[in-house]
């Protein structure tokens, strides 16, 4: 399978503004972002003046003595003459955090967007990183005016190209490392670790070292290395659904309800559990009619499957998410498409009406919730057709 090649890093890009705001919910980038492009000042600027300030404040007083600094350092010119390049670094007070709606502090910030407004900005730049900051607010209306605001936004499972998004990050960092993966070894990787860019790029680097001198990555290196974050575990259950296999189906079922009577997770539930076992039926169900119409033929290689989904018509599948499998991420339905192999049409039919009849128990009737999964579980996949 063809390896696949890194994008151009947007990190690398440089910008003229002698203002920068780079902000944003996603932690990681915004601290890549801004390291990278403080970096690339302080090379492009030349000298020794160049300035990092710590603008995390604890209360509305440490955040006032943050501003004063930064006025400061700003008015304060360098030794030897030339440039100077300041970093506002990991300020917390922008949003709408306690501290940030301090009267004192929204009345200093204010003060300090005059003064960039006047201040002459020949051979100083400034480099502010912070989190999600107000829009509103005067500070940040004077970067967008006189400068340049880069946002950040932490992937999240609801945001439709979150998994591109991580995969397009994975392929840069590996890059970085000097490693190659292919699209299978890619995708579970992405899989496996979940809208998380921190992590993914911590998973990253663990392959690197692993793989030693190979150049390129594997799906065997990745099943072996990266472990299956929250929300792989999340499809676990599913997934042993979906390969027929009653020892692991029983099992993770185990290790679930194990969670549910312990705590683990307050958001879990046996009906959750429930309807994720009908997500998966419903997912399989509906890729034997996409290949029974024709709109998928069963391959082996991963990039070409992703081809044909992105082939069919949005507008014929539904609008609704949950009975959209063209919403989920083109790996799992990769997977699901093999497992449509171990049920037949009817078989999956006859699987939902027992998944509703254990939802009716579960609702309803006052029995043991696990022994109504258990049971529903030993049902479905003991379903044997003579066509079979």
């Amino acid at each position: 399978m063809a390896a696949r090649t890194a994008p151009k890093d947007p990190a690398g890009s440089t910008t003229a503004a002698p203002l920068v705001l780079v902000c944003g919910d996603d932690d990681f980038s915004v601290k890549q972002r801004a390291r990278s492009l403080y970096e690339h000042w302080c090379t492009e600027l030349g000298g020794m003046d160049h300035e990092v300030i710590d603008a995390s404040a604890a209360n509305a007083g440490e955040a006032q003595q943050k501003i004063a600094r930064l006025l400061e350092s700003l008015n304060t010119l360098p030794f030897f003459g030339g440039a100077k390049a300041v970093w506002f670094q990991n300020c917390n007070f922008l949003g709408e955090e306690r501290t940030a709606g301090s009267a004192s502090v929204t009345s200093a910030l204010a003060d300090l967007a005059e003064t960039l407004k006047s201040f002459r900005w020949d051979g100083v730049r400034l480099l502010v990183s912070a989190g999600k900051p107000d829009k509103r607010r005067v500070f940040f209306k004077t970067f967008e005016k006189l400068g340049a605001v880069e946002t950040f936004e932490a992937l999240s499972q609801q945001d439709k190209d979150w998994a591109g998004k991580a995969e397009s990050e994975a392929i840069r960092i590996l890059r970085e490392s000097g490693k190659d993966t292919d699209d299978e070894a890619l995708a579970e990787l992405v899989h496996r670790v979940g809208p998380n860019l921190r992590l993914l790029a911590s998973e990253c680097e663990k392959l690197a070292l692993y793989t030693g001198a190979r150049a390129t990555i594997t799906r065997d290196d990745v099943t072996t290395c990266v472990s299956r974050q929250k929300l792989a575990r999340a499809f676990a259950l599913a997934e042993a659904l979906g390969d027929r296999n009653l020892g692991k189906l029983l099992n993770t079922l185990d290790e679930e309800l194990w969670e549910i009577r312990v705590g683990t997770d307050k958001r879990k539930s046996e009906i959750g559990l429930l309807y994720g076992l009908i997500s998966k039926i419903r997912t399989l169900l509906m890729l034997k009619e996409l290949v029974t119409n024709g709109s998928l033929k069963p391959v082996r290689d991963y990039n070409a499957f992703k081809s044909q989904l992105d082939r069919i018509p949005a507008s014929s599948m539904p609008a609704d998410r949950r009975f959209n499998p063209l919403a989920s991420h083109p790996f799992v339905l990769f997977q699901a498409l093999k497992q449509t192999a171990q049920y037949q049409t009817e078989e999956l039919v006859e699987a939902m009406e027992i998944l509703l009849e254990a939802n009716r128990s579960l609702v309803s009737a006052d029995l043991d919730e696990s022994l109504v999964l258990q049971q529903a579980a030993i049902r479905i996949v003991g379903l044997r057709r003579k066509a079979a």
